[in-house]
């Protein structure tokens, strides 16, 4: 067959075709056909003489009393059988998968919080959805779940695409924390003035942000105070790692840090004066309209056993007991330290 007409005679008008041949040579009356098709005999015998013309051959050998198939048509009938049957089967899949959780579903998620929280809950979901497979992929960086072929993505803070939907999984506080022989060894700061003189470490983002730590004035407004880290880190588990070697102050999300504040192993500084930011661990997914049920099934599982974690919904204010004691001396000296440790956060 001529490329050219196999391809500009691919859909409807050949599909037609075939569907009235394989019910003609079925039923062996074109008036039959037309009832099973659900068209009129004349809308049958059409579809075959132009799918007979776009063959070249003759398919029916027409007579008064019934039709017979030729020799060519015989041949092409198993073919056409073969290939609406094909197509009724491609159909019945899409419709299944479309009616249950069934395929693959991509993940992106930070490495921490997806090591933590979310891994856990797989085996449960993929035990329940035997035909569902999930690919989760650990990385820190930004990515596009358009473009990079995700369906699922989780992140500390909302991505900057509106057409994604956005579902809230739990707020994501930051703390300063230090080790006890840190602060024993260096002090315990009282205000942003007394940080000059203390070593930070701190977060660097991929693109090379280091982002300012934030405090509160006493009248509630916020000041942006930027450490001078001897020492940047850009994944949030080796920054936790490095301050447990007493390397100096960090700050990080109370989820990094919990399990290390319950051992004693880290203290909470300045928490009467560090704001712990408004940031939110967010789930994405791209479409809310026609949502695949393999997707929706994830969605709804990880939002529901995510809710479910109480440490994930801790605050600042319900940790006071791992706070950093700080010594009375230093206490009497805070508010001359902290009026010019403002001046010059506002200055930077």
């Amino acid at each position: 067959m001529d490329s050219q007409l196999s391809v500009e005679n691919r859909p409807m008008k050949q599909l037609q075709g075939m569907l009235a041949f394989v019910e003609a040579a079925t039923t062996g009356s074109l008036t039959a056909a037309a009832e099973r098709l659900e068209v009129t005999p004349a809308a049958v015998s059409k579809s075959l003489a132009r799918l007979e013309e776009q063959l070249g051959v003759r398919l029916l050998q027409r007579s008064t009393r019934r039709l017979s198939v030729t020799e060519e048509g015989a041949r092409f009938l198993d073919k056409a059988r073969l290939a609406l049957r094909a197509l009724d089967d491609a159909v019945t899949d899409v419709s299944q998968a479309a009616s249950t959780a069934a395929g693959r579903v991509r993940i992106s998620v930070g490495i921490s919080f997806g090591q933590k929280w979310v891994l856990p809950l797989l085996p449960a979901l993929t035990a329940k959805y035997p035909q569902l497979s999930i690919e989760l992929d650990l990385d820190n960086r930004p990515v596009d779940l358009v473009a990079q072929g995700y369906d699922i993505g989780i992140r500390g803070a909302v991505m900057a695409d509106s057409s994604l939907v956005a579902r809230r999984i739990c707020p994501l506080p930051v703390l300063l924390v230090a080790t006890p022989t840190y602060l024993r060894r260096h002090g315990t700061p009282a205000s942003m003035d007394d940080l000059e003189h203390h070593d930070c470490v701190a977060w660097r983002s991929s693109s090379g942000v280091i982002p300012p730590w934030l405090f509160r004035r006493a009248n509630g407004k916020r000041i942006e105070y930027t450490p001078k880290a001897r020492l940047t880190v850009s994944d949030p588990e080796a920054l936790v790692d490095v301050a447990l070697a007493h390397t100096g102050i960090t700050q990080t999300a109370v989820y990094h840090v919990l399990p290390f504040l319950r051992s004693g192993r880290l203290k909470i500084l300045m928490a009467d004066t560090h704001d712990a930011g408004d940031r939110e661990m967010v789930l994405h997914y791209a479409h809310r309209q026609f949502l695949a049920p393999r997707v929706r099934v994830v969605v709804d599982a990880l939002l529901e056993g995510l809710a479910g974690v109480e440490d994930l919904r801790l605050m600042p204010a319900d940790l006071s007991q791992y706070l950093a004691e700080v010594p009375q001396s230093t206490s009497r000296r805070r508010n001359t330290s902290r009026s010019g440790s403002e001046t010059r956060a506002s200055k930077a």
